[in-house]
């Protein structure tokens, strides 16, 4: 009976042991997950850029119309009501909307919409429609959302053509994240490659590649894409704008990279780890992608992860002043030309709902690299 009331007593203490010898044992990356985890708003924050991706990879599955098909009766509509109650005030535990008709006001030429309470159209869940690609391979018809004709569905209301602007937004997604990655990619590439160069040989090759980046660096950014991007001949297909565009954010931001890179090299080139490496004959780029790159990559994801709302943001103001993306590809930033004018957003005040995809997606990057940051050092408190 003693035995089992000391081993209780002390129990906690050995499982504090315990949790003090797993914290010592723990890689540097299991350190930075378990500080991770603890920032809410960051692992918030991740949920919600995994779910916004998701929206990229699937735009077609997301959809609940055809972003290219134009619904003349329903041009400028409002967005639909997602109702329980309906006209009598009866409730209905399936969401239900109602179709809208149009109404020409001939005095101010605006389209008035109002609900037509005499059928309901559930909606549902997981529903056949516009046969699409899944990922270009899969040939499948089922959407997350619909509603059964002759309704339309518009759960962001539609622009002056007709368009659905939901699934424009859900289509629009792919371009305008897809861009911040592949540029953030290309950045990092370019950045570690001449950053690596100037921290590591040091000498005349560090001077020419910092005369270089100050020369970039002095250079207004803006005023930069927007030349580089106006140099697009306008003959050129929506592909190769999409890749020259891509390669135009790589080219403004790889100098910022690249000079944190130079001075975590500059630091660490000295080490013992890197005499070792050279002791033993290993090649300067192999020391310096096997072990200097390494030795600070957490630092280097969070500078990524900083960077990429950077680009998101100068490919939507660039798309919104007509020399980014052009139609008929669409991204946030093309979205956004048709709330140019005080007249539309008075009339059709839901054509700025693409840019709270940018306030969420620039404010989600923003809170996960704070949460990254605190985490790259496991061991302060």
């Amino acid at each position: 009976m003693l035995r089992r009331l000391a081993s209780r007593r002390f129990s906690p203490v050995k499982q504090a042991v315990q949790y003090d010898e797993s914290y010592y044992l723990a890689s540097q990356w299991q350190l930075i997950w378990r500080k991770f985890r603890r920032h809410r708003l960051a692992m918030v924050s991740a949920l919600v850029i995994i779910f916004l991706y998701s929206m990229a990879i699937f735009p077609e599955f997301y959809s609940v119309n055809d972003h290219h098909k134009r619904h003349v009766k329903y041009a400028k509509a409002p967005p639909n009501t997602i109702r329980f109650l309906d006209a009598e005030g009866n409730f209905h535990l399936q969401p239900f909307i109602y179709d809208m008709t149009q109404e020409l006001d001939m005095d101010t030429l605006k389209r008035n919409y109002t609900d037509d309470t005499s059928r309901r159209y559930p909606l549902r869940f997981f529903v056949r429609g516009l046969p699409y690609k899944l990922l270009g391979l899969i040939e499948t018809d089922i959407h997350l959302v619909g509603v059964d004709e002759p309704a339309v569905f518009f759960p962001f209301g539609s622009d002056e053509l007709g368009r659905d602007l939901f699934s424009r937004t859900m289509h629009a997604s792919r371009i305008s994240l897809s861009i911040g990655f592949l540029g953030m990619v290309s950045s990092f590439c370019l950045g570690c490659l001449f950053g690596g160069i100037s921290g590591y040989f040091g000498g005349s090759v560090d001077i020419v590649v910092q005369r270089v980046i100050e020369f970039l660096v002095s250079i207004p950014q803006i005023p930069l894409m927007m030349a580089l991007a106006a140099a697009f001949p306008p003959e050129w297909s929506s592909v190769q704008v999409y890749f020259g565009f891509t390669i135009v954010l790589a080219v403004v931001n790889w100098p910022q990279l690249a000079r944190a890179v130079r001075g975590k090299l500059l630091e660490l080139r000295e080490a013992d780890f890197v005499m070792a490496a050279r002791i033993s004959n290993m090649g300067d780029m192999n020391i310096i992608v096997k072990h200097l790159l390494p030795s600070f990559a957490s630092f280097l994801i969070v500078v990524l992860s900083l960077s990429v709302p950077g680009m998101i943001l100068a490919e939507t103001a660039l798309s919104f002043l007509q020399i980014g993306i052009r139609p008929p590809a669409v991204s946030w930033g093309v979205l956004l030309q048709d709330a140019q004018n005080i007249r539309s957003l008075s009339q059709s005040p839901w054509l700025l709902i693409p840019g709270l995809f940018v306030i969420v997606t620039v404010l989600a990057f923003n809170f996960l690299g704070d949460g990254l940051r605190d985490a790259a050092d496991p061991y302060k408190q």
